[in-house]
């Protein structure tokens, strides 16, 4: 924190959310029924060192460090504050004194003090343990707001993934051995995560939502919340569809590694170097998008949460419980934790910033990766629309030639004084997506044809369109596309054809199969280069034909396509 706005928090008067506490050496007792009172109302934050009346005291030098930790051991101890919780702790300096500031969230639980329920009321933190009509008001805003809470009596800890929860485990006795959980069985772990709670309706003890979501099996998550999936979409070439999905309906643990691998699979990485160190501003980014879509999420909302990669951009939207509309402001945003739990487990297991802190990192390193400021809007979804690097012309732009009558051209021929037509040049008519991703695909033909075709050698050809069906015998390409049908088609051909051809002469093969017989390795290039033309002259043909991107696609010869195996002094059928 500044020091104007160190000095900004100091002139304002305790309040509600605010607090100020005098500590020279040692804590005062009071503290704790302020967490617990934060904790149950509106969250706060709390200055240790400062007096009621916003004078600044300072904490002795020698005692800082004891303080510091007297508090965080009482706040993790049950049988202070319960349920326990984790909060950050600053230290601040103001005109060289030492100070303590703790942001206090508000919690998706009814917390005790040394067994009282404390809550708050303009300054003061006052007990309503016996106060039962306050109580049960509290129970109920809790479980009203926080969609996380709900509990499910019928899930115990032995119906879930036991593998995730040694996971975690292990990855804080690597990176966080004095962290409590790590001595935990996984009872244990889960009442001291909140995930374990008793239903206030019948008093039996059950999984939260928030547990299931983290910890639960396919079965229970789809039992629990059947909405629940997110949906990331590669949207570049074929705008219209996909050109690449993950639909992933499976435990938060597992969703952000596969939001992650996603990521990294569709978008690169440019080298950026910070003083003298290399950052992966991808991968900053995209780990505090994959932690907000999954922690910030409205589970109660039966809307689907989205990641989209499209030319130059990423786009989220994420069902969200808003507390305000319209674009976020980094100055003026007040950071608020729509799951508390969730996100507190996720801050434990590093896969999370502080509150607050994630977006402005978003904002800090969003503008060097992709050159603009990200966009955060707040609504009843929650947008995120971040700029990314690209290298290459947009594919989705990439002009294609349409003949003058609107037909699909599939080949340019020239008729001379013979009967038969000869090919003079071939028109790549090819998808604009990957293999077969099209819609609305004639049978045996692609639909539209882009400029810069290959022809069979494999050879790139300058050429925007195919030599016109005029009588003229001088070989010159013009840009005019011929419309006329071929009747027959006998083009000089590669062995790289006739090798593609002969591999569908016993039964039908996938495209990655011909690609191995042929030994072509670059998909894309065997698609320009030979399946889209021997698919536009009718050589070979789709086995779905209605369904050009089915997964069960395949290829097989036509009666054209043998009639050029028994001609070809290599092959005969």
């Amino acid at each position: 924190m500044t020091t104007r706005a160190l000095e900004n928090l100091l002139n304002q008067k305790e309040g509600l959310e605010l607090e100020f506490k005098a500590c020279r050496d040692q804590l005062p007792k009071s503290v704790y029924e302020t967490v617990c009172a934060f904790l149950n109302r509106h969250g706060g934050t709390l200055l240790l060192g400062v007096g009621d009346d916003g004078a600044v005291q300072g904490i002795a030098p020698d005692a800082l460090e004891r303080v510091r930790k007297d508090f965080v051991t009482a706040i993790n101890n049950p049988q202070k504050l319960t349920p326990p919780t984790y909060l950050s702790i600053n230290e601040e300096t103001l005109d060289g004194k030492n100070l303590l500031r703790i942001y206090v969230p508000e919690s998706s639980q009814v917390h005790r003090c040394n067994g009282r329920i404390y809550d708050r009321n303009e300054d003061g933190d006052f007990d309503i343990t016996d106060h039962t009509e306050q109580v049960a008001q509290l129970y109920l805003r809790k479980r009203a707001t926080y969609s996380e809470n709900r509990v499910y009596p019928w899930i115990q800890p032995g119906d879930l993934r036991g593998d995730l929860i040694e996971r975690c485990r292990n990855y804080l006795r690597i990176n966080r051995k004095d962290h409590p959980w790590t001595e935990m069985n996984d009872e244990a772990l889960l009442k001291s995560a909140q995930l374990l709670q008793p239903d206030p309706e019948s008093g039996k003890p059950g999984l939260t939502l928030a547990g299931v979501m983290l910890f639960g099996t396919d079965e229970l998550i789809l039992q629990a919340c059947p909405a629940h999936r997110t949906d990331l979409i590669l949207r570049k070439i074929d705008v219209d569809r996909y050109d690449d999905r993950d639909l992933v309906r499976t435990n938060l643990i597992e969703s952000y590694d596969r939001i992650l691998a996603f990521v990294k699979k569709h978008l690169p990485d440019p080298f950026y170097l910070d003083g003298i160190e290399r950052r992966s501003l991808r991968d900053i980014i995209f780990r505090e998008v994959a932690s907000n879509m999954l922690i910030h999420r409205e589970y109660a909302s039966g809307a689907t949460s989205r990641l989209i990669i499209e030319y130059g951009r990423v786009v989220t939207d994420n069902p969200s419980r808003p507390h305000g509309f319209g674009q976020l402001n980094l100055e003026t945003a007040v950071p608020f934790q729509k799951n508390p739990n969730l996100s507190a487990f996720f801050r434990a297991i590093d896969r999370a910033d502080e509150l607050g802190s994630g977006m402005r990192k978003l904002m800090l390193w969003g503008k060097k990766y992709g050159g603009k400021n990200p966009q955060l809007i707040e609504g009843d979804n929650f947008r995120m629309i971040l700029a990314v690097p690209e290298f290459s012309e947009n594919p989705a732009t990439t002009p294609e030639v349409v003949p003058a009558d609107g037909r699909n051209p599939k080949v340019t021929t020239e008729v001379n004084n013979e009967d038969t037509p000869q090919v003079t040049t071939e028109v790549g008519a090819h998808d604009k997506a990957h293999d077969g991703a099209q819609s609305g695909a004639e049978s045996g033909a692609e639909s539209g044809a882009e400029s810069g075709a290959e022809s069979f050698t494999g050879q790139d050809t300058p050429q925007v369109g195919a030599q016109s069906g005029s009588e003229d015998s001088t070989g010159q390409v013009t840009p005019q596309v011929a419309t006329q049908d071929p009747t027959e088609v006998t083009p000089q051909v590669t062995p790289q054809v006739i090798e593609c051809l002969s591999a569908l002469v016993k039964t039908p093969l996938p495209r990655e199969k011909i690609q191995q017989q042929i030994g072509i390795k670059d998909r894309e290039h065997f698609r320009k280069a030979y399946l889209e033309p021997l698919l536009a002259i009718e050589w070979i043909e789709r086995t779905v034909p209605d369904k050009p991107n089915s997964r069960l696609q395949k290829y097989r010869l036509t009666d054209k396509g043998r009639a050029v195996l028994q001609e070809s002094p290599k092959e005969g059928i």
